[in-house]
């Protein structure tokens, strides 16, 4: 993932047409890579050389690894400092560690292992140790004229030391649960504080229900629902956050059906009104307010929310304009995994406030080679 410095943007480097479509909707440029790059062989180093080729006005390439979900927009300038202004011709991230190295003795070799970085008969304390440094992968910086050389690594170089709660690797299918705890802890949830969602409002048709509309032969209306969506519904509100609908047609009867008892706001011509009237009834900001949408109507309320979402199947409007598409259809659980995602947020709001009443230490300085 190829990142330029600030004023050249931000790049991602795939031959993925679902990675393409998530880069995009948060706001990256996408190089597409060639087949020749794209093999199960191909280096990083291989696939930015190709970049550089493409972009003869960039000088300076931050090559950033996806399986490092820890890393702060902070370290990277600093970084980014380190070449633009310290004349650094390239800059790797490292991490310190506490543990002592051992020699591999291999089956059927007729030796004794032996100490590399410890006296045995002088064994200190961890805490009277400095530790070593090790290369974590998270992020390589480099100028052009050492990478078109070959090398991402080389000429006047200095490492930048991550705390080592930011350093965390996604390597195999173990590391998962770790990585996700980890972020929930250390991760970066962006320049604003994180606010708790207290109101989601939920368009109903296409999203509490699939749109479909059944005609009776008296003339009936009916719909259809899914319950895990009822269920979601319920586990929003026992977790304090309150839920109201919305719906250009009048379906009143309908609501009264599904018994939610929530309240809606019906046959309405201007969604985003009536969501302005509960923001401010409520004394809420728009970081407060959620709304799950799925058609046009829908676009400008899902650009307001603090937090936005859509089902699998709303429209390509509302799509680009939300900022998480369910893997659930309309009427089919969407309701309820956005309900989950926003579970998920107030687990990182939670985490933000131990971070801030903890006492942290200061940051790392970079270290020359």
């Amino acid at each position: 993932m190829p990142v330029l410095p600030r004023e050249e943007g931000i790049w991602v480097s795939t031959d993925h047409d679902e990675i393409e479509k998530v880069a995009k909707q948060f706001g990256a440029q996408v190089h597409r890579r060639s087949p020749e790059v794209s093999q199960d062989s191909s280096t990083s180093l291989e696939a930015i050389r190709e970049f550089l080729n493409q972009h003869p006005e960039v000088d300076i390439v931050g090559n950033i690894q996806a399986t490092s979900p820890c890393l702060h927009p902070s370290d990277l300038i600093k970084v980014a400092d380190l070449i633009q202004k310290e004349g650094f011709d390239s800059v790797f991230s490292v991490v310190r560690r506490h543990q002592f190295r051992w020699s591999e003795v291999k089956k059927g070799e007729n030796r004794m292992t032996e100490p590399q970085n410890l006296n045995p008969a002088k064994r200190y304390r961890r805490q009277d140790w400095p530790g070593e440094l090790y290369e974590n992968g998270s992020f390589y910086f480099a100028k052009r004229n050492l990478i078109e050389k070959g090398y991402l690594q080389g000429g006047k170089m200095a490492y930048y030391e991550m705390r080592a709660e930011h350093s965390v690797d996604i390597d195999i299918d173990i590391d998962w649960p770790i990585a996700e705890q980890r972020v929930l802890s250390f991760g970066y949830f962006g320049k604003e504080p994180l606010k708790e969602v207290k109101l989601l409002v939920c368009s109903i048709e296409g999203c509490l229900t699939n749109g479909r509309i059944y005609v009776t032969e008296d003339q009936k209306e009916m719909v259809s629902y899914d319950y895990r969506d009822i269920v979601g519904v319920d586990l929003l509100k026992k977790r304090g956050i309150q839920v109201r609908l919305i719906s250009e047609r009048d379906c009143s009867k309908t609501l009264a059906a599904i018994q939610l008892g929530c309240i809606a706001k019906v046959g309405t011509v201007n969604k985003l009104q009536v969501l302005e009237d509960w923001k401010k009834d409520m004394g809420l900001s728009w970081k407060e307010v959620a709304y799950l949408g799925n058609e046009e109507s829908d676009v400008e309320c899902l650009k307001k929310a603090g937090m936005s979402g859509v089902p699998a199947d709303a429209c390509a409007l509302a799509q680009k304009a939300a900022g998480y598409i369910c893997k659930s259809s309309g009427g089919c659980g969407a309701v309820r995994e956005f309900a989950e995602h926003i579970f998920l947020l107030l687990e990182k709001v939670n985490s933000v406030r131990k971070q801030m009443k903890a006492v942290s230490p200061a940051g790392k300085d970079a270290g020359r080679k």
